[in-house]
């Protein structure tokens, strides 16, 4: 028996400060009794890290996106797993699964393939056929060579359960329990809160189109993504920048003061692939621990939370006038908005960390022997 806890190595793109789900991860690994170590990526703008109960490390890279930027990161990645410490490599996406099935198959160590997405079917592969065949490809040599695999949602687990023929597990990406949930005061005008990346395919340029048919709202948008230089520029065009507030990249604590004040919750996507079709956001789980009511799209997921749980309302297509309806519908229903606003704090008692880690922690058990 090998002495010491079992070390995990998780990898990211992503800069940790910001990466709610990868912080409560390693830190339930932590409580479960490994030893973990995150690596992510430094930019430009990154700030220093704060402690945590794992170790963190961040690798800079010369380029910051596009090819040469996964090349490179992989190359690093790479390098820091040959030489590192570990039992266990999970790789959180598949842009980081190729260096963990690599060297974990190099060194004799075991691979766990974290799924937040259907990567090949990003929105930003539509239209890029040679780089999407690459993604799948990469998919279907590594995958197969995982020894655990675990994504977002029951529905993203059954296709990628079917596609690569092994099996997904679910850990869902709820965040942690609020210890006093409440509505505070509303005060006008109503709020609209997107959180999230500004990426292709989140229906940002609708809803923007839909604001002016809903005059009496502001909308904050909390995150910053590719298009971000393009959504200014929409809200000038516009004539918005009065009722449009862009808060850029918050950190979590930041992002939990926030959430409450706002009067509804944004989670919109364009049906330009199976990854978004199949989604469940980490965003549609905070709005409800948050007691904020979001608009969803009518996609399985969604349709399954406001079935099961309420707390949302479905809209079916992108279409600003569609989207102006529904939030004005609702502006004018306060009973609604209140039966809604109940089922957030009932659905808050059960959707939250505590309870969804065991799921986690299960994805692990027996992979390694522990002291």
């Amino acid at each position: 028996m090998k002495e010491g806890p079992a070390r995990i190595i998780c990898t990211v793109t992503t800069d940790l400060t910001y990466d709610q789900r990868m912080a409560r991860t390693a830190t339930a690994l932590t409580e479960a009794g490994y030893q973990v170590r995150l690596v992510g990526r430094q930019l430009p703008a990154s700030v220093p890290l704060k402690a945590r109960p794992y170790e963190q490390t961040r690798l800079s890279c010369w380029f910051l996106r596009g090819k040469a930027f996964y090349l490179e990161f992989n190359l690093r990645l790479c390098w820091l797993l040959l030489f590192s410490p570990v039992d266990i490599i999970c790789a959180v996406d598949l842009d980081t699964l190729g260096p963990a099935c690599l060297i974990g198959k190099l060194r004799g160590k075991k691979i766990v393939y974290d799924a937040h997405e259907y990567f090949s079917e990003l929105p930003e592969l539509t239209n890029r056929p040679f780089t999407k065949r690459i993604w799948e490809w990469l998919a279907a040599w590594c995958i197969p060579l995982t020894d655990r695999a675990y994504t977002v949602g029951p529905a993203l687990a059954e296709v990628l359960q079917q596609r690569y023929q092994r099996p997904f597990g679910v850990v869902r990406n709820v965040p942690l329990r609020w210890s006093t949930p409440a509505f505070p005061p509303k005060t006008p005008p109503p709020i609209l809160l997107y959180q999230g990346a500004l990426n292709m395919g989140r229906g940002l340029e609708a809803l923007l189109e839909a604001l002016p048919l809903i005059p009496d709202v502001e909308l904050w948008i909390a995150g910053e993504g590719d298009l971000s230089a393009a959504l200014r520029q929409q809200v000038q065009n516009l004539g918005l920048t009065e009722r449009v507030k862009f808060l850029g990249y918050l950190v979590p604590e930041a992002l939990a003061k926030l959430t409450p004040q706002a009067w509804l919750g944004i989670n919109l996507l364009e049906n330009r692939g199976l990854n978004y079709y199949l989604s469940l956001a980490n965003k549609a789980f905070d709005y409800i621990q948050a007691g904020v009511p979001a608009l969803h799209m009518d996609f399985p997921e969604y349709r399954n939370l406001a079935t099961t749980y309420g707390g949302c309302v479905l809209v079916d297509n992108l279409d600003p006038r569609r989207i102006s309806q529904v939030i004005s519908e609702l502006r004018q229903d306060p009973h609604t908005y209140a039966r809604l606003q109940q089922a957030c704090l009932k659905a808050a008692e059960s959707l939250h960390w505590d309870k969804e880690k065991e799921s986690l922690i299960a994805q692990y058990a027996g992979l390694v022997e522990q002291p």
